[in-house]
């Protein structure tokens, strides 16, 4: 990335963090705070809770769109096999092991899940989990550490990265990667404290999460890509 265009685009998205009257994905830090509040694995109704977690007042765009359904299949699976995806989140969520690691963990967990599930709903026409696209795996990293991960689109990443005049795009998923990168773009966007503040004007309402996090960086490459 050329250090002239990070900084070029950043007056821009600042400009237009202050220019605008609504902050159009403000519903995002909703969601982060819906999940702080109500994600508790020692709970005596584990589907209940993960159900409760996936909430905010505008959309539900982040976790269900047409054939696009991880949140439901997830909840399907809280309720066939608890210990199992209990297991499968304490690993995704254990901050002393490697990332890459991890997700792949899960993704295989989700697998084996849904071959028990489809054995038990014989008459489900479910066969797809929804979650090898990584982006609501992402969600789950980037709800329950918001100061370390980041909402996932690779579409937007790839544009925002030739923009910023990035050598090697990636043409496959990535999230290790992905995140290292946008860590990166955080310490730009760290060093003008405008950006920060032009944001915060769109989130002073309560509902949303007042806590450091990496959303602003995925906030900037959407930017930058549309």
């Amino acid at each position: 990335m050329l250090l002239t265009k990070i900084q070029s685009y950043i007056a821009d998205y600042k400009h237009w963090l202050n220019a605008v009257k609504q902050h159009p994905y403000a519903y995002q830090w909703e969601s982060i705070q819906y999940f702080q509040d109500n994600w508790n694995l020692d709970t005596a109704d584990p589907a209940a809770m993960f159900e409760s977690c996936f909430q905010n007042s505008e959309t539900r765009r982040l976790w269900q769109s047409e054939n696009w359904e991880p949140k439901r299949m997830m909840h399907e699976f809280w309720k066939t096999d608890p210990m199992t995806v209990r297991l499968m989140f304490d690993d995704l969520f254990n901050e002393t092991a490697e990332v890459e690691g991890r997700i792949r963990r899960f993704l295989f967990g989700c697998d084996t899940v849904l071959h028990d599930y489809k054995k038990i709903k014989v008459s489900s026409v479910d066969n797809n989990h929804y979650h090898s696209d990584y982006q609501m795996i992402a969600i789950y990293l980037a709800f329950r550490y918001p100061g370390s991960y980041v909402l996932y689109d690779l579409q937007a990443f790839q544009k925002s990265m030739t923009l910023l005049g990035a050598r090697d795009i990636p043409q496959q998923h990535d999230l290790a990667r992905y995140f290292k990168v946008l860590r990166t773009l955080m310490t730009f966007l760290d060093k003008d404290p405008e950006v920060q503040k032009a944001l915060h004007q769109h989130l002073q309402d309560k509902r949303y999460f007042q806590g450091k996090t990496m959303f602003l960086a995925e906030d900037f490459c959407r930017f930058i890509a549309t």
